[in-house]
C-alpha cells in the first residue's frame, strides 16, 4: 500500500502562497479541476476521483483526523469509466458527499504542495509526502513536510484535521443543501 505524510490548511492568501510555492518547487505540474465522490463507508474514506489532469481513480484510504503531520495508507485504483463506476458504487453503498475543487500542483522532490480552491469552503493548502509506506521512512518524510511548512509559512492554528468532506459536514445545516 502507498502512503503519504500530510497536512491540511487553511489558506487567506492563495496568491502570496502560489509565490512561495514556485520559488521553491522543483516543478510545477499545473491546474487540476476535481470532483470527489465519497461513498458512505464502515470504516476509512472511499473516494472516486474525476480529474481533469488524470482521469478516474478509486481511492479508498485510511488516516486519522489530526491536525499534525499524519500518515495516510491508500491506493489509487485508475477507473476507466468513472460515470458507471459512480452510479455502481451510489446504489451499493450511498453517497456521502460531493467535494469539488480546483486544484494547483506543484513537486518539491516527492512532496505534492496542493493549492486548492473548494466549492462552499474556500482557500487550502495542502503537504503530501509520498512513499511506499515503508515504516523506516516515515521520520524522514515528517521532517520533509515540517522543513515545507516553516518555508511556506504554514502557522499551526491554520492546520485542519479532517477532510474536506468532513469540513463540508460541518456546515451549518442550512449551507449543506447543495452537496
Amino acid at each position: 500500500m502507498s502512503a503519504n505524510v500530510e497536512i491540511k490548511a487553511r489558506c487567506a492568501d492563495l496568491e502570496a502562497l502560489r509565490a512561495k510555492a514556485a520559488a521553491i518547487a522543483t516543478q510545477r505540474v499545473g491546474l487540476d479541476r476535481q470532483v470527489d465522490t465519497y461513498f458512505v463507508t464502515r470504516t476509512g474514506r472511499l473516494k472516486l476521483r474525476e480529474s481533469s489532469l488524470s482521469g478516474g481513480q478509486l481511492v479508498p484510504y485510511l488516516r486519522p483526523d489530526t491536525e499534525a503531520p499524519r500518515v495516510s495508507d491508500y491506493q489509487v485504483i485508475p477507473v476507466a469509466d468513472p460515470d458507471a463506476t459512480r452510479r455502481l458504487l451510489s446504489e451499493l453503498l450511498g453517497v456521502h458527499r460531493v467535494v469539488r475543487k480546483e486544484r494547483e500542483i506543484f513537486l518539491y522532490q516527492n512532496v505534492r504542495i496542493h493549492l486548492d480552491r473548494v466549492e462552499d469552503l474556500g482557500t487550502f493548502m495542502e503537504l503530501e509526502a509520498v512513499y511506499d509506506g515503508d515504516p523506516a521512512k516515515e521520520p524522514g518524510e515528517r521532517r520533509k513536510v515540517d522543513v515545507l511548512m516553516k518555508e511556506l509559512g504554514v502557522r499551526e492554528q491554520d492546520l485542519v484535521s479532517g477532510s474536506y468532506e468532513g469540513l463540508l459536514d460541518e456546515r451549518p445545516a442550512h449551507a449543506r443543501s447543495r452537496t
